[in-house]
């Protein structure tokens, strides 16, 4: 990705760190694109090189921190294994060169894959010098234990693979150089926090070794890494420009679960969205649902999920950012297990509340106690007015209930924030799997939050995805109200979306205290109203069977591409053609008539494209759908020698 013109460091090129850097790494960015360095580079580079300091850098996405650690790590293997900055490496008898110098600790698997390749740019004119593994990535275990087996130079890893790598003694990192903690806001909140602490703890690094640590924000997990694995490090605060909040434009719509899909139908087709856009949506099977819902109306769109294995989603983002999709739906599955400081408080109050109002009279008629929570649960749920008795509200029950308000505020965040339970046989969600972080997508328009996400940092991870390097971009999130909770029980009652509200006012109080605005995006129901039918007809369509079908298809094809069972279906080339010739049992029905938008169902507003998609059926000059093709005759026959020729005869008059 280009580095923003804002953040470049127009004083400095990278030919003037040709005292500290090697020419063929030079060389290697040059080919890349890369002419100046940004002010992070700019200021890092020289500091881990020429002072040998420890890195500490706080720069938004963008900004260029992967070139900023990977190039000092790169340039001390070379100096450590060579004689002089630009000679090749010697061979040695010994294994002096066959050393693991450099440990990269990410927090997804995406983000390995993305460091790698940037990696493997950098040591293009040196490969055969320095090698490079990623052991994030889903080979087998023995492979990575053959590639490991040769020491490679700089290893790739979440912090979970390289723990396991560690206790099985095959990965050794006794000789490392330079330790790097990529995203290390992020890296904690997927489950990291016990394994960094192992890993740090002193029994597989040495005492000696510089370290990077790189984050977009500070957060108290920074400080804590910082405190564990920086030694008086040099910190580097790269301040953001004033009109930054400016590139992003910020608005949300309050409606229900079915007009989620009506207002998704009308921005896509009728291009009100420019460009690239990104659907964060929070579970796979709504995922497959609005692929499949888009697909009644023509629109292509690529999915984005856990339960892809890691090649495939590799593949789907250098898709989307080669331009073969414009549209992409990912789970944001990550950020269902984040929560915000304010979240325990309130939902503590409001469990204390619901457990005083259900300690009520006795159960009358021999009603059970279950059943009258229930009743007074709907009835504050539907807003009725408090119960008659006083002693209702002001009676405290005398058995302690410390214990039962935390068991019941378990189970309710756990119906909350946990995914339904799959049965038997389900694939497996990759749990290192995420996509509003670290990830580059490049050049990307808009960001629509199908589903509002569960705290206000997930909110502000989304949307970065957006008005980067330099361009403007902006965010689309719906709101469901609590009124609206429920109403449609095939497309709704998504347990988040409960708190919607809630979640919404502390994304708003995060975002106004950073200097940006959410507006309010008023659409004109009236003209939208027109466009119902047709989301409904195409919603219906979309059943629960064809979501399967959709699931079992791309199961399907991670088969028929998987280069481990190639060698199988060479040895058994009809498992081969039973799979290929293997049909969907019940897929969606696609209607071809819902491609095309009739001239009468566009808005006033919105401007009448001449392509494809906008034109009548018959490409008529007219706005409407005629009965009959262009040119054609009326009568039974229509063609040369059918129907009747002038005017009709009287058969009465030719009786003789």
């Amino acid at each position: 990705m280009a580095p923003d013109a804002q953040l470049l460091e127009h004083a400095t090129a990278f030919s003037a760190f040709s005292n500290i850097l090697d020419s063929r790494l030079l060389r290697a960015l040059a080919d890349m694109g890369f002419a100046r360095p940004t002010l992070i580079q700019a200021r890092a580079i020289p500091l881990a090189l020429d002072e040998h300091r420890d890195i500490l850098a706080r720069a938004r996405t963008g900004s260029g921190k992967t070139a900023a650690y990977c190039l000092p790590v790169v340039q001390k293997i070379l100096l450590s294994k060579g004689k002089g900055k630009d000679k090749a490496v010697e061979d040695l008898s010994g294994d002096a060169n066959n050393l693991t110098r450099g440990l990269i600790l990410v927090p997804t698997r995406e983000l390995a894959e993305q460091v790698t390749a940037f990696l493997r740019g950098v040591v293009r004119y040196c490969d055969k010098d320095i090698v490079v593994i990623n052991v994030a990535s889903g080979t087998t275990a023995h492979l990575q234990r053959v590639l490991l087996s040769d020491h490679p130079d700089i290893v790739v890893a979440t912090p979970s693979r390289a723990l396991s790598l560690l206790q099985s003694k095959t990965l050794s990192l006794s000789a490392v150089d330079s330790l790097v903690i990529d995203e290390a806001d992020l890296i904690l909140s997927y489950g990291n926090d016990s394994d960094v602490r192992q890993i740090f703890s002193g029994a597989y690094l040495p005492k000696v070794h510089q370290s990077f640590l790189m984050s977009a924000t500070m957060t108290e997990d920074v400080e804590m890494l910082k405190g564990l694995t920086l030694r008086n490090p040099a910190i580097l605060k790269l301040e953001e420009a004033e009109d930054e909040a400016a590139s992003l434009s910020q608005y949300a719509v309050r409606c229900s679960e079915v007009d989620k899909f009506l207002l998704t139908y009308v921005i896509l087709k009728l291009k009100l969205v420019k460009g690239k856009c990104i659907l964060f949506v929070n579970d796979a099977d709504r995922c497959y649902r609005l692929k499949l819902f888009l697909e009644q109306f023509s629109i292509k769109s690529c999915v984005l999920n856990s339960e892809l294995p890691l090649n495939s989603r590799y593949h789907t983002v250098q898709e989307f950012n080669k331009g073969v999709y414009d549209y992409i739906i990912a789970t944001d599955e990550g950020g269902l297990g984040e929560n915000d400081g304010e979240e325990d408080e309130e939902d503590e109050e409001q469990d204390e509340e619901r457990f005083i109002s259900t300690q009520r009279d006795a159960p009358k008629d021999g009603a059970s106690d279950t059943e009258m929570q229930e009743e007074n649960d709907d009835e504050n749920e539907a807003g009725s007015e408090p119960h008659a008795n006083p002693q209702s509200k002001r009676k405290r029950p005398l058995s302690p209930i410390p214990a039962s308000r935390k068991r019941l505020k378990q189970q309710s965040n756990s119906q909350d924030t946990k995914p339904p339970k799959k049965a038997k046989g389900a694939h497996k969600s990759d749990k290192e799997y995420g996509v509003t972080r670290g990830v580059d997508f490049v050049d990307v328009a808009c960001v629509l939050n199908f589903d509002l996400p569960t705290s206000a940092r997930s909110y502000t991870h989304r949307v970065g995805r957006t008005a980067r390097a330099g361009r403007t971009g902006m965010s689309l999130s719906f709101v469901v109200p609590r009124s609206e909770w429920g109403k449609n029980k095939v497309v709704g009652c998504l347990p988040g979306a409960q708190k919607d509200e809630r979640v919404f006012k502390r994304i708003e109080k995060q975002q106004a205290a950073r200097g940006s605005q959410i507006k309010e995006y008023n659409f004109d129901m009236r003209q939208v109203e027109a466009f119902r039918y047709r989301m409904e007809d195409a919603l219906r369509s979309v059943t629960r069977a064809a979501i399967r079908e959709a699931r079992i298809k791309e199961l399907k094809n991670e088969l028929l591409n998987s280069g481990k069972l190639k060698a199988y279906f060479e040895d058994n080339p009809l498992d081969l053609e039973h799979l290929r010739h293997d049909k969907a049992l019940r897929p969606a029905r696609i209607q071809p008539h819902m491609k095309h938008i009739p001239k009468y169902l566009l808005p006033r507003m919105a401007p009448v494209q001449a392509d494809e998609e906008t034109k009548p059926v018959t490409g008529a000059k007219s706005g409407f759908v005629p009965f009959r093709k262009d040119g054609a005759k009326r009568g039974r026959g229509g063609g040369k020698f059918g129907g009747s020729r002038g005017k009709k005869s009287d058969p009465l008059k030719k009786f003789r």
